[in-house]
């Protein structure tokens, strides 16, 4: 019997690192066979810039790929690793990627925004089927977030903003305290960054829109537990409306301290310090696209790595 193909992706982000393992079904579909994930907090610099890695970050990041690939190995499926904001914005970039292949022997991957944002969408057509709807979609991560535009299945549109929930949280909230000045000042800041951008909002006549990472999840877990409801097994296709969405942000935003938001049912612990900035660049997303709900995508980046190691290997065969 023909053994079925594994793939390994590893999505090292700004603020954890994922790893996922799968073995693809002969229709194409997903089994996963162990999932990974580690928050680890890349960014180090301030203002717009992430500045470098330090030594202890590039010690733990060797640490823990060096663990994913003996569990990679134990599968029997060779990991390809994607870096995204903190590492392609670092200073020290190209030291760092040579440590950890000299250390690791993997090679990473340091992608754009641009194809960033286009795995993503591979992964979230994947999990909500977008090839027969007009979609825009959004990936809010720990250092950028990217949009989607997409028609009948082709992406029309995508950008990468500087915007995400670790890097506004230095920025802002470098005590995680909140006060209506760093609110404010947050928001403002996150308008401006979306101005510099020539995001074609009025021209986005979408059917669908779309929501995938930790921050909007976060919401659903928090909306869920509020309403006693019971999570299913897969987030893919959950639904948050605008008012529940605003109700939820209005719940975290008015605990001002870690503490206080850890008491919020349904908050996750290592989340509770960075949702508020996460939060805020979702409302100026409802705001600014005038969307009345959104859609969860519980697959994204590493699911997408996923996919298009499958469509090279396909085309190489």
């Amino acid at each position: 019997m023909k053994a079925l193909l594994r793939f390994s992706a590893i999505d090292m982000g700004t603020n954890s690192f994922h790893m996922i393992i799968v073995e693809i079904r002969k229709d194409g579909s997903f089994k996963y066979l162990d999932k990974e994930r580690e928050v680890v907090r890349l960014a180090t610099g301030s203002e717009r810039s992430m500045g470098e890695i330090s030594e202890a970050d590039i010690q733990k990041t060797i640490y823990l790929l060096n663990n994913f690939k003996q569990l990679a190995d134990y599968y029997h499926s060779q990991p390809r690793a994607v870096a995204t904001s903190a590492i392609r914005e670092a200073q020290n970039k190209v030291y760092f990627i040579e440590r950890v292949k000299a250390e690791t022997g993997l090679s990473v991957e340091v992608i754009d925004g641009k194809q960033e944002a286009g795995l993503i969408y591979l992964g979230m057509n994947m999990a909500l089927d977008l090839k027969d709807k007009n979609a825009i979609s959004f990936d809010i991560g720990g250092g950028s977030t990217e949009i989607i535009y997409s028609k009948a299945g082709e992406i029309k549109f995508v950008d990468s903003l500087k915007l995400g929930a670790v890097r506004l949280s230095k920025m802002f909230f470098p005590d995680h305290i909140l006060t209506d000045k760093n609110i404010n000042e947050c928001s403002r800041y996150i308008q401006n960054i979306f101005n510099e951008h020539s995001i074609p909002y009025k021209d986005v006549n979408y059917e669908v829109a779309v929501g995938a990472s930790g921050t909007i999840q976060s919401v659903a877990f928090i909306l869920a537990a509020k309403n006693k409801m019971k999570l299913p097994k897969s987030m893919n296709d959950f639904v948050i409306s605008a008012d529940d969405f605003q109700m939820v942000m209005n719940e975290v935003l008015n605990k001002r301290t870690t503490d206080e938001r850890l008491s919020i049912p349904g908050m996750e612990d290592k989340r509770a310090d960075i949702l508020p900035a996460g939060l805020l660049i979702l409302e100026y997303i409802f705001k600014v696209f005038g969307i009345n709900e959104m859609r969860i995508s519980e697959f994204a980046l590493r699911e997408g790595i996923i996919i298009d190691s499958y469509n090279k290997y396909l085309k190489l065969k």
